[in-house]
């Protein structure tokens, strides 16, 4: 094959695959450039972590002790599926990287790449999602790795053009996956809705719950309710992937859901409403210095690629200010008005929308909310300094302030600001990110702008004042489910231990509050044990100056379904704690460790017999008369339970 590329066949169905991640990762190593540079290591990055599932896969016992695993028709269907999507993959990084940024502001070569980028994105996602994850010996960490590389994977196929809205796509899912999908050959027409959305896609995938979930959040206007206190936990459910049932593997969309999504004809839209990146509607167009308008996060992400030229024309750009195009937004709101097209925003022409109905003029607002956020990249650091404080008192005040903000671009400079060398800026910064995820469609804004990396560190090395904020700006995020996943693979959970352990009283709490929310998310338990969560929990159960108690018992409640979990509760010697608790605590207290105390005995002998041999029969006698409805459930049960493990 051209390329020295590599069939399934040759050298066993893992050497293939194995072989391809080891050539992207030597094309990455050289580096990448151009417009495609993102896209580019993306697509290399999320490849290069299937190394470690096919390496297991590959020493796996079961493939050892099973021979004829290997050998069904099914499995080597799945792997050559895989190996062919991984080719796909390789071909089109080669292809975006050597592509010439002179036809960038062509239609048609900018926008195959894109395409190209979808359906490599879908044929990864689907492979892995079809692989008999069950047949094999496969950790727990590299199991939390795929599914963080699936949930990536699934958001990419959308975000490059929406297959919920492309029939493009829809026949393109249908045909083998060895098959590559040339948008431009004659009988494929490809509409203007199918390239790169916008942060849209994410502002709805924010809205989404998981299947599992039956916690509700609720943030007021100005601050985050569960910051002060965690919510009560009744639940100890775990919020995950939805799985498939058979296999345990994840669910991906097929072309009937597609067909049933499907929305009618969609009306033409004018080409002066297009971005000449993207060809979609823009949203929020800005002019650059050329006099050029493009969408303001496709000529950012230009720019931010290193490039100082204007896309259509070429011209050099004398400055790189992007200035509100307020004429051309305005016709194509009224535009979006007239052919019932859905608007992502509630800023229409210089107007907010009241929950009322009714609207506000903001026109003054904005102006003022602009010249602000400009001073944001002043040279002069006394300058950004009272910019960003100015920005921090206006976002906590009221969600239009919050609105306005985001849309005058303030987030992914606010993001740059919390790298400053200048304490009191970083500290006013993640504060104001802090406000400004309060308002639901702005999460999406900050996860694009890439925060978390940034927001981490500073939970390591920030101020105290930094840390309690940039913890409490964790929890808001965490309340979108896919970023849990996200947050827990960003090395946060460490740092989130440590101020749970050495913060201050506030910061305890926010740390407390933050890793409650991430823990639902099962795949972070893990990873909340590694980074020592259980013996700070102990110590805030038995230290008589910790008024954390509550906190302590919420999050082990989570925790303990957790195998893992299980196992570190045990060894760290808290089943005594928890009969003690039975005993003199308060009646949440008591129903909290009762429900641990069940998850950690349920079929497990050696724990029953510790805690009859600790005298636990008469306090849940006690509470089986006298707790609160959940507390007597629990106790009835390991009642019930004891008397088993004695009659056996």
């Amino acid at each position: 094959m051209a390329g020295g590329e590599t069939t399934a066949a040759e050298g066993g169905d893992t050497a293939a695959p194995l072989r391809l991640i080891r050539d992207l990762g030597r094309i990455s190593a050289a580096g990448f450039s151009g417009f495609f540079k993102r896209d580019c290591a993306d697509l290399a990055r999320r490849v290069s972590l299937l190394a470690h599932l096919l390496e297991e896969i590959r020493d796996s016992n079961k493939i050892k002790e099973n021979g004829d695993v290997s050998s069904s028709s099914s499995y080597r269907a799945c792997f050559s599926d895989l190996t062919m999507a991984l080719q796909a993959a390789k071909r089109l990084v080669i292809a975006a990287n050597n592509f010439d940024n002179s036809k960038i502001s062509s239609d048609g070569p900018t926008k195959k790449i894109f395409f190209q980028f979808q359906c490599v994105t879908w044929k990864l996602e689907k492979a892995l999602t079809n692989l008999p994850y069950g047949d094999f010996d496969i950790t727990e960490e590299v199991q939390e790795q795929v599914e963080l590389v699936r949930a990536q994977l699934r958001r990419a196929t959308e975000r490059y053009g929406g297959p919920l809205n492309s029939s493009l796509l829809c026949r393109a899912l249908s045909q083998p996956l060895d098959k590559e999908i040339d948008p431009f050959q004659p009988g494929n027409r490809l509409t203007k809705s199918l390239h790169m959305k916008n942060i849209g896609i994410i502002d709805h995938e924010i809205g989404q719950k998981m299947e599992g979930n039956g916690l509700e959040y609720n943030a007021t206007d100005d601050v985050i309710q569960n910051k002060e206190s965690l919510r009560n936990s009744s639940t100890s459910c775990e919020i995950g992937v939805p799985k498939d049932s058979d296999s345990g593997s994840i669910k991906s969309p097929t072309c009937k859901n597609l067909d049933e999504n499907k929305k009618p004809d969609s009306p033409v839209i004018p080409d002066d409403f297009l971005c000449p990146i993207s060809l979609e509607l823009m949203r929020d167009p800005v002019i650059v210095a050329t006099g050029q308008t493009y969408e303001r996060s496709y000529i950012q992400r230009w720019i931010d690629c290193g490039n100082t030229t204007c896309p259509k024309t070429q011209q050099k750009l004398r400055h790189l200010t992007l200035t509100p195009n307020y004429v051309l937004r305005s016709l194509i709101s009224q535009w979006c008005v007239k052919h019932n097209v859905e608007q992502t925003t509630t800023l229409t022409n210089g107007k907010i929308k009241k929950s009322d109905g009714s609207f506000r003029d903001v026109t003054g607002d904005i102006a003022a909310i602009e010249a602000l956020v400009r001073k944001l990249s002043s040279r002069s650091t006394e300058e950004r300094r009272a910019a960003v404080s100015e920005i921090r008192s206006l976002s906590k005040r009221s969600t239009d302030n919050r609105i306005l903000l985001a849309e005058a671009g303030a987030i992914p400079i606010l993001v740059n600001l919390l790298t400053s060398e200048d304490a009191q800026i970083q500290d006013n910064a993640v504060t104001s990110i802090l406000n400004m995820s309060i308002y639901e469609n702005n999460k999406g804004l900050i996860m694009l702008a890439n925060a978390i990396p940034s927001i981490v560190q500073l939970l390591r090395a920030g101020s105290m004042e930094a840390k309690e904020n940039a913890a409490a700006t964790l929890f808001s995020l965490s309340l979108a489910d896919e970023n849990k996943i996200i947050i827990g693979a960003s090395g946060a959970l460490p740092a989130l231990v440590d101020l749970l352990q050495n913060g201050s009283s506030r910061g305890k709490k926010d740390a407390a509050t933050a890793l409650f929310n991430l823990c639902i998310y099962h795949g972070n338990k893990g990873r909340a044990v590694r980074a020592g969560i259980i013996t700070a929990l102990l110590k805030m159960l038995t230290d008589s100056s910790s008024c954390m108690v509550d906190e302590a018992l919420t999050i082990l409640s989570v925790l303990a379904s957790h195998q893992e979990a299980k196992l570190a509760i045990v060894k760290a010697s808290t089943i005594p704690v928890l009969i003690d608790l039975l005993r003199t605590g308060s009646p949440r207290n008591k129903e909290n460790a009762s429900a641990i105390l069940l998850s950690l005995c349920k079929r497990d002998k050696e724990n029953l017999a510790c805690l009859s041999r600790l005298g636990a029969l008469i306090p849940l006698s006690e509470l089986a008369k006298n707790g609160t409805e959940r507390a007597k459930r629990k106790a009835n049960s390991l009642l019930e339970n004891l008397r088993k493990s004695q009659q056996l």
